[in-house]
């Protein structure tokens, strides 16, 4: 009996993230409902992942703890400044003699 609850278990932990992830790709790529596709692409303040993609990486990360670096080195990454003097591109420049500021966006990864 306790073996049987444990197979149970384990079917429920493999099963379960399996079918949401292909709940979430069969609905962003076919677009229906509308109002869960726009709530499982919308960014993210945090991450800027989907809310979909948010809760995947969640649940792999409990499975797998690789996966938990990973993320924790993905939310490093955006803490950390971008300086020229690091060998960043530049994203803002001050030209004094010509009055001018350019600023340019983040590209979008």
């Amino acid at each position: 009996m306790v073996m049987m609850s444990s197979l149970l278990v384990m079917a429920v932990l493999v099963m379960v993230p399996f079918l949401l992830a292909s709940a979430r790709y069969a609905v962003v790529r076919t677009g229906r409902p509308g109002w869960l596709r726009r709530v499982l692409a919308a960014r993210t303040p945090r991450h800027g992942l989907g809310v979909g993609a948010s809760v995947a990486d969640e649940l792999h990360a409990f499975l797998n703890s690789a996966k938990r670096v990973e993320i924790e080195h993905r939310v490093e990454e955006q803490v950390l400044k971008d300086d020229a003097l690091d060998g960043a591109p530049p994203r803002m420049g001050v030209d004094l003699d010509a009055g001018t500021a350019v600023v340019r966006r983040k590209p979008e990864s």
